[in-house]
């Protein structure tokens, strides 16, 4: 284990864990009646409490944002480089929170935990949930940790909706919003690329309806497929060219079906690794959820409308990347347009990185550069 980090490391950090015995009734129409949350906290709530930010996770996110565990030291949080003394989300000055979702599999009442039910894993048992629901958890958390108010609330991706429903659902109770590499809902594409995904889990032999608990197998097949076709959306195309191009691993065609092109080994091994690690049923909320994302629904499909729900003195910074063809420049323009449309203080910043959707999680100097600006002009 180390025993020296980085001056802008959060250092050895430990998850905490916080039940909650009042029924959560959830979008679905149904309702859980006793759940927990696990989070990380990193650095110190002020007198005031005006100085939290919550970083809301993406799809296969979790509750460790940042540091390392004490007894698995390589175990690095997941978006590290952004947050710690001095860097855009800076300890120093923020008290910044991040948890896992309800319906995830690190810890936070989800499809694997036990339904008190039956006394058994929940599984395909466990109901849907939506980002409003999330956001409602969330903000009972926060009731729990004496925030009445969030300087901020952040994230890409899935974990940028979030931030955005925020605004809506919670309008008193978020006084900045920071959407990375996001949209305002899913295209039918997106939507038809989560399907796909879920056809490999849910065809899976190994699948069992989504009680695979109980015949002691996981749907290692159709998880492991489904991250390999996440991830090539995940990245752009030059990315993909520049790293993998057409190189061989043997240098010459072995006219079979094993693997032969650099790319067809990384995805591989992306997907063996997420397939060892991550909860089927998990994916299949996660992904659903995306496709409910809809602010504007009950609104005719006006964004305009809906996103008049947010306080007139909220600001946001809606940021998105030029290789993100996922969740392309052209959706994050939406929100900016429906903000301004309200006036409501908008910034957007459209960043020239070269790592598609993925580029929210990298470490780039004029990404970070532009996070840090826009928060240290928040006044706490």
């Amino acid at each position: 284990m180390p025993t020296v980090f980085a001056e802008d490391s959060v250092g050895l950090v430990s998850p905490q864990t916080l039940r909650f015995a009042e029924p959560l009734a959830l979008a679905c129409g149904r309702s859980l009646a006793d759940y927990q949350l696990v989070y990380e906290t990193y650095g110190q709530l002020n007198a005031s409490a005006s100085n939290a930010v919550l970083i809301c996770h993406a799809l296969s996110g979790h509750h460790h944002v940042a540091g390392h565990y004490a007894d698995a030291p390589d175990n690095i949080g997941w978006w590290d480089n952004i947050v710690g003394p001095g860097r855009p989300l800076d300890t120093d000055r923020y008290f910044i929170v991040g948890l896992n979702n309800l319906g995830g599999c690190h810890g936070s009442t989800g499809p694997s935990s036990i339904n008190p039910a039956t006394g058994k894993r929940w599984g395909a048992d466990f109901p849907i949930v939506a980002v409003s629901d999330w956001v409602e958890a969330q903000a009972r958390l926060a009731d729990l940790l004496g925030i009445d108010a969030w300087a901020a609330v952040i994230g890409g991706s899935l974990g940028g909706m979030q931030a955005l429903r925020w605004t809506i659902s919670q309008p008193e109770r978020v006084r900045n919003a920071i959407v990375i590499a996001s949209a305002p809902k899913l295209t039918a594409q997106n939507i038809a690329f989560n399907d796909v995904a879920r056809q490999a889990i849910l065809t899976d032999p190994d699948f069992h309806g989504g009680h695979y608990y109980e015949h002691n197998t996981r749907p290692t097949r159709g998880l492991r497929l489904a991250r390999m076709l996440g991830h090539i959306t995940y990245l752009s195309d030059d990315q993909m060219g520049e790293k993998f191009g057409r190189e061989l691993r043997n240098g010459s065609f072995s006219f079979d079906y094993d693997v032969e092109f650099e790319v067809e080994s990384y995805l591989r091994y992306q997907g063996d690794k997420f397939a060892g690690y991550f909860d089927a049923n998990t994916y299949l909320l996660m992904t659903k959820a995306l496709d409910y994302f809809d602010p504007a629904r009950l609104d005719g499909g006006d964004l305009t409308k809906a996103m008049a729900r947010s306080k007139p003195n909220t600001g946001f910074l809606i940021a998105s990347f030029t290789t993100d063809w996922r969740f392309s420049p052209a959706r994050s323009k939406e929100i900016v347009a429906a903000l301004l449309a309200n006036n409501r203080n908008v910034s957007y910043a459209e960043i020239d990185l070269n790592f598609g959707h993925d580029s929210f999680l990298m470490d780039d100097a004029h990404y970070h550069g532009v996070v840090d600006a826009y928060l240290r002009n928040i006044k706490l």
